[in-house]
């Protein structure tokens, strides 16, 4: 059977499958003993930079858990570099872009013409693709053009998104170029993806939650459109995910992803109800509850699987990624059940 037909790429395009497919963002991470081995040797950056190496920690981890499918290992910020932005990352406290984006000739400065030097990224996913055949798909990912842009605005992380909306408020014209700058370049890297062997691309937009309903159609929702249309015309379902989004997940859907990923803060079907019920979802176990005891972890997870009902398009994921110091057992028990959770017969 080909990855394109696996139970995971098929739910992607809400058919019906056999049981729910699951999978974890940041499922290759600290939490893990054999990726802390490896970043021993190693930086983050230097992981990525690394295709036998990325391989290697994406391929480890997806056959430690058993998951559906594997994510290729790689960072949200590398398209940043070949743009011309340097970023490093400080202890403590995430990636620092060392100038950031500021005025309209900091946006005019970026470049786009060099997206090809990511091809590191893709060289990993042949290589994971080498080694699982049609046994296990693969997910190449990049990130929306709101999250990168807000990352390059405000040096790093942010409270309040302060300078992102400053400049996306006094100079619309900067911020839509900054933007398709952007999706040019973001989405050369995923097709790049694609065409290596990628099956399914999922798109993060992890702070686009700050923006109202109102800022996000204005300012974010056509040249997200834009990209996730070019990744579906590379030929694979696109899965689109932000955190603390409820509020906007109706627009979300206008882009044309084919799977919306849900945040723990909204109960799965009632996430799915704003959709209209309207093609897959992925989600929504609070990652924290990795932490809680066995029988409280398997309530809340047998809780959102009955909450999908047996529906197809239902993807098992957290609510965000996997954080460190999360005990691997429960990782591995957690897939171990939804695995083994039989879907009744969706009558709806």
């Amino acid at each position: 059977m080909a990855a394109s037909q696996s139970r995971f790429v098929k739910a992607c395009k809400a058919q019906p499958v056999d049981q729910t497919p699951v999978w974890f963002m940041r499922q290759a991470g600290r939490y893990m003993p054999e990726y802390r081995a490896v970043r021993k040797r190693y930086s983050l950056i230097e992981i990525c930079k690394k295709p036998e190496v990325a391989a290697e920690v994406t391929i480890t981890a997806a056959e430690a858990l058993g998951v559906d499918a594997a994510i290729i290992f790689a960072d949200l910020l590398l398209p940043l570099e070949v743009m011309g932005l340097p970023f490093h990352f400080a202890p403590g406290e995430g990636p620092v872009i060392e100038k950031p984006v500021r005025e309209k000739s900091d946006i005019t400065a970026l470049r786009i013409d060099q997206a090809a030097e990511l091809g590191y990224v893709s060289e990993a996913v042949r290589l994971v693709g080498k080694h699982f055949g049609s046994n296990l798909p693969i997910i190449g990912f990049c990130g929306a053009p709101f999250t990168l842009a807000s990352y390059m605005v405000e040096g790093g992380s942010s409270r309040n998104y302060l300078h992102t909306k400053k400049l996306m408020y006094s100079d619309p014209v900067a911020w839509d170029e900054l933007l398709g700058k952007l999706v040019a370049v973001a989405s050369q890297y995923a097709v790049e993806q694609v065409r290596a062997g990628a099956d399914v691309i999922q798109v993060f937009d992890s702070w686009v939650g700050c923006l109202s309903v109102e800022d996000y159609r204005r300012y974010v929702l056509p040249r997200t459109t834009e990209l996730v249309r070019t990744l579906r015309e590379a030929g694979v379902p696109v899965i689109y995910f932000g955190t603390e989004t409820t509020t906007l997940l109706v627009s979300m859907k206008e882009t044309g992803a084919d799977v919306v990923g849900l945040d723990w803060r909204v109960p799965l079907d009632e996430g799915w109800r704003i959709l209209d019920n309207r093609g897959a979802v992925q989600g929504n176990l609070d990652p924290v509850l990795l932490f809680a005891d066995w029988k409280e972890l398997k309530s809340r997870a047998v809780e959102i699987l009955r909450r999908a009902g047996g529906r197809p398009g239902h993807i098992f994921n957290l609510g965000h990624g996997i954080l460190p110091e999360t005990p691997v057992e429960n990782v591995k028990a957690l897939v171990q059940l939804v695995q083994e959770y039989r879907l009744g017969p969706y009558s709806g």
